[in-house]
């Protein structure tokens, strides 16, 4: 894949897979820690701007650049999850990597969903920050043949990849769980930056006070 000139795929060039007969299934990973108002809009956005059936947000475990002792029990990130995407029927949890341990890699864990459906084709989304490290990704060519990347544009990031990604518009929003969790260390509000009973969970149990 590298070494290609660069070429951006649009949604009319896309109609023919999304017409297809086989299940087309958006995928957003991350540790949702916790889920926030970015992670919805741009899964809802997605899914609504492909035609997709479905969009499984799916939380990692204990992913290779994260420090596991910054990320609370996975039961908390999944409620979190549960509460955030009430009454969004597109919308879905995938928790197959939490099923597993020790560090987990993309192309593991697609190559797990596709043997388990082999009649669904999945779109990976991930945020314009993160296109520019997919060349250090784990089998990252073969995992090029498996999966269509759908990338979504974030502010003072290019979009010129060597890659075939389909770029979607969403409205762009510099907000960050990390940035988040500092709020509420710090006792500020993080009111519209998460849902409000994702909020009301966080302040329930207490969690990220002590970071």
């Amino acid at each position: 894949m590298q070494g290609e000139s660069f070429r951006v795929q649009t949604l009319t060039e896309m109609e023919p897979v999304l017409t297809s007969k086989r299940k087309q299934v958006g995928i957003l990973g991350g540790t949702f820690n916790p889920v926030h108002i970015a992670h919805l809009i741009t899964a809802d956005q997605v899914g609504k701007a492909l035609g997709l059936e479905k969009v499984l947000l799916m939380p990692s475990n204990q992913p290779p650049h994260i420090d596991e002792k910054k990320t609370i029990d996975a039961v908390h990130r999944v409620k979190m999850l549960e509460l955030a995407i009430e009454g969004n029927e597109q919308l879905a949890i995938e928790t197959i990597e939490l099923q597993r341990e020790g560090k987990s890699y993309t192309y593991d864990t697609i190559k797990l969903l596709m043997e388990k459906n082999p009649d669904t084709d999945y779109f990976f989304i991930i945020g314009g920050d993160m296109v520019e490290y997919l060349p250090k990704w784990y089998k990252i060519n073969e995992l090029m043949q498996m999966i269509q990347f759908v990338g979504v544009r974030r502010p003072h990031y290019p979009v010129e990849t060597p890659y075939p990604i389909i770029w979607i518009d969403v409205p762009l929003m510099d907000v960050s769980s990390t940035d988040i969790r500092k709020k509420i260390t710090q006792g500020c509000s993080v009111n519209y930056l998460v849902p409000s009973n994702v909020v009301h969970y966080i302040q329930e149990k207490g969690l990220y006070l002590n970071e």
